[in-house]
Parts: structure tokens; sequence; C-alpha cells
């Protein structure tokens, strides 16, 4: 079977994977995924995606993943997964679209406006 690549997107991480046959490795950025994502939360939403289908230990991973912060590069590496998943397998499409896994969560953080402290935070406001 050749390698099946896909992306995924969550916030600004983009996640770029390989999926081929193999016995269940995932690495991420040349680093094994329990090293690249330490705590078990994040572990857990890198490998939802396989644990819905019911295929964990089938595939090999190899992900590339830029951008964003290490929840945002999990979520895009789940959704990666399972884009790549369906590809070849579409009857495994339902169970994930149940769980929201297929759905790309497409917000982003609110730009900061001028003559404010944030986003929408006003500066503190005196009559004195």
């Amino acid at each position: 079977m050749p390698a099946t690549n896909t992306s995924g997107r969550r916030k600004t991480a983009v996640a770029r994977i390989y999926l081929s046959a193999g016995n269940g490795a995932i690495t991420v950025n040349g680093k094994d995924y329990t090293v690249y994502f330490p705590t078990l939360p994040l572990q857990y939403i890198v490998n939802q995606a396989a644990l819905v289908a019911g295929v964990t230990g089938q595939y090999d991973v190899k992900v590339n993943v830029a951008g964003g912060g290490v929840k945002g590069q999990a979520e895009a590496v789940r959704l990666a997964i399972a884009k790549a998943i369906v590809e070849l397998d579409a009857e495994k499409k339902p169970a994930l679209r149940a769980k929201g896994i297929m759905t790309r969560d497409d917000r982003m953080v609110e730009r900061k406006k001028p003559g404010r402290k944030k986003a929408r935070k006003r500066f503190q406001f005196s009559k004195r």
C-alpha cells in the first residue's frame, strides 16, 4: 500500500501526515508522539481518530506539524489522520463524523482592535 498523505488544520497549526500500513508508530517532526506531546490528554487527542475508527495499530503515521500551540497541533494531527482513514475506507466516516472528528474547527483568535486593551476588553474608565 502506498502512503496516503493529507493535511489537517486548527487555529494556526497545520499538520501534514503520511499514513502507510504498519504497526501503529506515530512520528511527529522526527520524534515519537509521546515525546512531542508529553501529556496524556494530548496523546489521546492524537490517537482519537484511530480509536473511533477501530484501526489502532494498523497504520504508521509520519507527521510534519508547524504553527500554533501544542493543543492546536494535536487537533490538527487528529483531523489529518481522520481524513486519511476516510480516504482509505469511506465506511469509517459516519463513526468519525458522529464524534465530531471530521469537522474542521474554524474558530480563530479575534484580532486586537486599536484603542482597546485586547480584542474586546477596554481600558479602565474613571469619571473623576
